[in-house]
């Protein structure tokens, strides 16, 4: 999905950390991945694992040209752009960059800021603490919902029934409340079989 923006081009990003791992949460679970994870973000989920990330100031810039060689030195056919917040950048320049060398693009975003760039797949995990914009639930590949207490089935549901029909939806437990969300998740589905269950199976794995 190509999204096209008129911002200044952008020749470098904050780069919190960079790494070749395996996807381990949504669809595309279980492939191998190159992740880059942009410093910045306003959002501010009280459960965050990554607030590190949220200062964009504490991480160096890097060129785009110089990540896009890492991402394709790595060997994984996809790349998925992460944050903090990524969005919170004009990323047509780099999406355009990482296609040239022949990778694909992913995304995950909460959606709180314009979308810009062109994706192969976008995430979209919406949150409480900042309102998603209304482009995403066309945009979107992936609606995955995190789940903290009971009244998110509710709230997930209301982010669903706006997004169209290609759209795959995912519940996926916060980590610190898996043991009490979990079990919940699992009757849900069963009994709302549009949704799907997304695990962090990366941490149960031990996977970096």
């Amino acid at each position: 999905m190509k999204i096209n923006t008129e911002d200044k081009v952008l020749t470098d990003l904050p780069l919190m950390e960079y790494f070749l791992t395996i996807q381990g949460e949504g669809y595309h679970t279980g492939s191998a991945a190159y992740f880059i994870r942009l410093g910045g973000c306003d959002v501010g989920c009280v459960w965050c694992d990554v607030k590190e990330s949220w200062d964009a100031d504490a991480h160096p810039k890097v060129s785009l040209s110089q990540m896009v060689a890492d991402a394709k030195a790595s060997g994984s056919e996809i790349v998925v752009i992460t944050g903090g917040e990524p969005l919170m950048y004009d990323l047509g320049d780099f999406t355009n960059q990482l296609h040239d060398a022949g990778l694909k693009t992913h995304i995950e975003t909460s959606g709180a800021h314009p979308l810009s760039g062109d994706w192969d797949w976008i995430c979209f995990s919406p949150k409480k603490f900042m309102a998603p914009l209304p482009e995403f639930y066309e945009e979107s590949d992936e609606l995955k919902v995190i789940v903290y207490n009971k009244s998110d089935f509710a709230w997930a549901e209301s982010h669903a029934e706006k997004c169209l029909p290609k759209t795959r939806l995912f519940l996926q437990p916060e980590w610190s409340k898996k043991d009490d969300m979990m079990p919940l998740i699992v009757d849900y589905v069963k009994k709302n079989p549009k949704w799907r269950i997304s695990l962090q199976t990366h941490k149960y794995l031990d996977i970096p």
